[in-house]
């Protein structure tokens, strides 16, 4: 048993418990309130560690504890039924919230200190209320994963799950998701969901309920809003700006996570968001060129080939990573070439080995904003006779995805091609505009 356990039992300490703890450390009297929170595993176990009413841990050395006092036991916590603490409103749109692993709606788990997917009636209520006033919302936990854990087999699953919920008269789908591989999530779900005629919307939070700067509540709510609305397409919505104004809808396909912690991470790129959903539950459409809601009867094209790679251009890339991959049987690639979609000269070969044998190469740009274009150059035009498929302003990330539907359907090259330069789900705006980059 470790100091800080002993610690505890000697002072009749709980997890959980809401404890006052005077410290002295270098003649310096502090005094803090907090939970007490599970000692951490890898630590010394010298430390107790609190979460404060801020929301903040701290973690404070057994030895210099003066006084504990028990201002609240920690009480145990009681499963009520959904239906029990939120029964349906009359006149409320129904919307169905699948948790998928993410943060969006969530809780401390005082046991372990991490943060855990929140789906049952009452930590839903007490993670986000507002929701209920917005819609009668149905809860179901598919899964509990790290969103970079996520792999196509799982979209799958969501995709039929949504279509079922829809199909059974759900008027929306949110879907909590983290935010990291999300944008792939999103793209796979607008070429897998035909027929469409409800808002599928994907969320997230960048900062975990527990936090004090969470965005996590303003995402759901806005979410939840985004699926109630006049829209029928898969869409993200997270945070517009770093403060709490509004939150924007992003096409499924055209969204990307652009910074790794600001809460207004996620942009549209060569692209204009759909709508702006403002902190006061209004929706405000920022384009006419979205479906609307309709009553179709939705489906799921679910044929994916998982052999598809992505592959990013560099000075000094040797042929054999191409070679790697056609010899181990994928039947696609993406690649991520430089500036206006080019590979170093000496690597056009072994591409044009692989479409020779059959394997789809598809050119994207690393620069993300503007549009891939092999005729200028003669490093593009070579690329071209090689058999290169150039991408028009797909996202690399929508263009794997993509590229994996594609050959689930054909392996001709020339079904293939049409294919990918068919515009499915938005994916391909048909001009650059000069007021989408950076937006």
């Amino acid at each position: 048993m470790r100091k800080v356990e002993r610690f505890m039992k000697e002072k009749g300490l709980e997890v959980g418990d809401h404890v006052r703890i005077i410290e002295k450390e270098n003649g310096n009297t502090s005094v803090y309130e907090g939970v007490v929170m599970n000692p951490y595993e890898l630590s010394s176990g010298e430390t107790l560690t609190l979460k404060l009413d801020n929301g903040y841990n701290v973690g404070i050395l057994v030895d210099q504890i003066l006084e504990v006092e028990v201002i609240e036991k920690a009480a145990p916590r009681e499963e009520l039924k959904f239906e029990e603490v939120f029964p349906k409103k009359p006149g409320l749109p129904s919307v169905a919230i699948i948790g998928t692993g993410g943060t969006i709606a969530s809780r401390i788990d005082y046991k372990t200190g991490a943060v855990h997917a929140a789906f049952t009636a009452e930590e839903l209520a007490k993670a986000v209320p507002e929701i209920f006033e917005v819609a009668n919302i149905t809860p179901k936990l598919l899964f509990n994963i790290m969103s970079e854990d996520m792999r196509p087999e799982y979209w799958v699953k969501i995709a039929h799950e949504v279509a079922g919920m829809l199909n059974n008269g759900e008027d929306g789908v949110v879907i909590a998701h983290g935010t990291d591989t999300m944008a792939y999530t999103a793209s796979a779900l607008s070429f897998m969901l035909r027929d469409l005629g409800k808002p599928v919307i994907l969320v997230g939070s960048q900062r975990s309920s527990d936090r004090p700067s969470s965005d996590a509540a303003m995402n759901l709510i806005c979410s939840v809003r985004m699926a109630t609305a006049d829209f029928g397409e898969v869409a993200i919505v997270m945070h517009g700006e770093t403060s709490d104004t509004y939150c924007l809808a992003h096409r499924g396909t055209k969204a990307r996570k652009m910074h790794t912690s600001r809460r207004d991470a996620f942009r549209s790129i060569n692209d204009v968001p759909i709508a702006r959903i403002w902190g006061d539950g209004k929706v405000e459409f920022m384009r006419n060129d979205y479906r609307r809601r309709t009553e179709s009867e939705v489906w799921v094209d679910d044929e994916m080939e998982e052999k598809v790679a992505i592959i990013k251009a560099f000075p000094g890339i040797q042929p054999e990573i191409i070679d790697f991959f056609v010899d181990r049987g994928y039947k696609g690639l993406v690649i991520e070439g430089t500036g206006l979609g080019h590979v170093p000269t000496y690597v056009i070969d072994s591409i044009k080995r692989a479409t020779e044998e059959g394997v789809a190469v598809c050119m994207t740009s690393q620069c993300l904003y503007g549009r891939v274009n092999l005729n200028v150059y003669s490093t593009g035009r070579r690329l071209l006779k090689a058999g290169v498929i150039p991408c028009e302003d797909m996202l690399p990330e929508t263009a794997y995805v993509k590229l994996m539907w594609v050959l689930g359907h054909t392996n001709d090259p020339k079904e293939v091609r049409e294919m990918m330069l068919t515009n499915y789900a938005g994916e391909i705006t048909p001009y650059t505009r000069f007021d989408t980059f950076l937006r």
